[in-house]
């Protein structure tokens, strides 16, 4: 599931996932679970809104590790080619 991270062109963190959402720049987004929803929902819901793939499932942990990064993070977002 978190293959593509590693390789890929992506952004990390709430905010930078939300600007490349808005920009028609993502191809798919990675929340994590165990982030508060409070932070996550309004990325989701822009996720449906521009009709990314949303995926969820893994800790704050795995996708900062997957992301290639030194601490958790809430979202990833792949960005299209």
């Amino acid at each position: 599931m978190l293959e593509g991270l590693a390789a890929g062109d992506k952004v990390t963190g709430l905010k930078q996932t939300r600007r490349a959402i808005e920009a028609g720049m993502v191809r798919c987004v990675y929340l994590a679970c165990d982030a508060d929803p409070r932070l996550t929902e309004p990325v989701r819901q822009l996720c449906a809104q521009r009709g990314v793939a949303v995926e969820e499932g893994c800790t704050l942990a795995q996708l900062g590790r997957a992301a290639g990064i030194a601490v958790g993070t809430a979202a990833v977002a792949l960005l299209a080619k």
